[in-house]
């Protein structure tokens, strides 16, 4: 399918070098590209060396960046007793189990993320068919299934990001807004990449990160130096 690109876009895609550059004058070309009427998300790509129909080499997880995404999140908790209080005062618009299930069983799914305590996963197991296909099904890989629910609420509510990759063996992971400080947004993809890197899977051969690009969410990539 060809994707015809506006004249803003063809633009701005002439000011794109082909060869990588460094993080910081990657950020300051991507922070130059803010002609558009609302606060641009800022992704970070990375092209992988993996073999996504591995399981073992699957490129899965969660990370709470320094500055931030500049959004906050809705954060349901499946949970009961002290931690459905304390998951409520963290920040989680929903809390609860039975009830909590049959809610989001019959279609509600206005949220970001669902965390769930441990001691609740044999009843919200049976969610996989409704959120897998959503992306917000708890998993422990992700740190959304965890013996401390208040925490992790608190964390995701305040955009700790979650990423896996997709079927081409790439991560996209949100790093931020394009009016954020341009240092911020230096930190915040260096968190990002030194994470990504310290993930390796072991059965990984050959080059692992082949390409880092940081993209605006209308504009086009720019590539940084590995």
């Amino acid at each position: 399918m060809i994707i015809s690109r506006g004249k803003r876009y063809r633009k701005e895609a002439e000011q794109v070098s082909e060869t990588p550059i460094s993080l910081a004058d990657a950020v300051a070309k991507v922070k130059t590209f803010n002609s558009t009427k609302f606060d641009q998300t800022v992704q970070c790509i990375f092209w992988l060396g993996i073999d996504p129909k591995q399981s073992d080499q699957i490129i899965r997880g969660a990370i709470s960046l320094p500055h931030g995404i500049g959004q906050q999140k809705k954060v349901i908790a499946f949970c009961e007793g002290a931690d459905a209080e304390a998951a409520k005062q963290a920040g989680a618009i929903e809390v609860g189990v039975d009830e909590l299930v049959a809610k989001v069983t019959a279609g509600w799914s206005d949220f970001d993320v669902a965390i769930a305590s441990t001691k609740v996963m044999g009843k919200v197991g049976k969610l996989g068919r409704v959120l897998g296909p959503q992306g917000k099904m708890p998993s422990p890989k992700n740190g959304t299934v965890t013996a401390d629910v208040a925490t992790a609420v608190r964390e995701f509510a305040a955009g700790k990001v979650e990423f896996k990759n997709d079927t081409g063996g790439n991560v996209h992971v949100v790093v931020g807004k394009v009016s954020f400080d341009a240092q911020k947004l230096i930190d915040n993809v260096d968190a990002v990449i030194s994470h990504i890197k310290k993930i390796k899977p072991v059965s990984s051969k050959g080059t692992y990160i082949k390409k880092i690009s940081i993209h605006a969410a209308m504009s086009p990539g720019v590539l940084i130096a590995v």
